[in-house]
């Protein structure tokens, strides 16, 4: 199977930018939630909240783009998708943790909703048209956003993304 990773990177750090430290963002914090533990921020979309010890500010684009393989490519299984449910997967993991995105993908497919990207989700995925898959899992993604506390900050932003990502998907395919 081809590694879509390096074609994918640059449009998953275009959504994630510099170095941010919004005392608002629960995971900008080192224990989760505002105000929990330490602000040390999110660069290039890496976050104290999941990597607390981790100098943040100065992490480098290859360190993240290392991390982004290793921790959220690879143990999501991406490299085992069709591509364009790939991409879809990687961002949403990024972006609210691989569990909750792994959740996303099994509801779209239909099958148990337990978090881990096992051979049942991924036979699923390969019976199911990836365009359907797509759309389901933004659906998914979606409804659940909605629902965030913090949604009324960055909604917006999540939507604007989640429109981009639809945008790739049919380039994707």
């Amino acid at each position: 199977m081809t590694d879509h990773f390096p074609s994918f990177i640059d449009r998953l750090l275009a959504h994630e930018g510099g170095y941010s430290a919004d005392r608002t963002d629960p995971g900008n914090w080192t224990g989760g939630a505002v105000g929990v533990g330490q602000l040390k921020g999110t660069k290039f979309g890496i976050a104290a909240n999941t990597y607390p010890t981790l100098d943040i500010r100065n992490l480098t684009r290859d360190q993240a783009i290392a991390i982004y393989r290793r921790d959220f490519w690879l143990r999501a299984k991406c490299d085992q998708l069709p591509r364009a449910v790939a991409f879809q997967l990687l961002d949403g993991a990024v972006n609210s943790g691989i569990g909750q995105a792994a959740r996303w993908l099994q509801r779209a497919a239909s099958v148990a909703d337990d978090g881990l990207i096992g051979p049942m989700t991924l036979a699923a995925v390969k019976r199911m048209d990836p365009n359907d898959l797509v759309l389901r899992f933004n659906a998914q993604r979606l409804d659940f956003m909605t629902r965030l506390k913090n949604w009324p900050n960055h909604g917006a932003g999540w939507v604007r993304r989640i429109a981009a990502n639809l945008n790739h998907a049919a380039t994707d395919n």
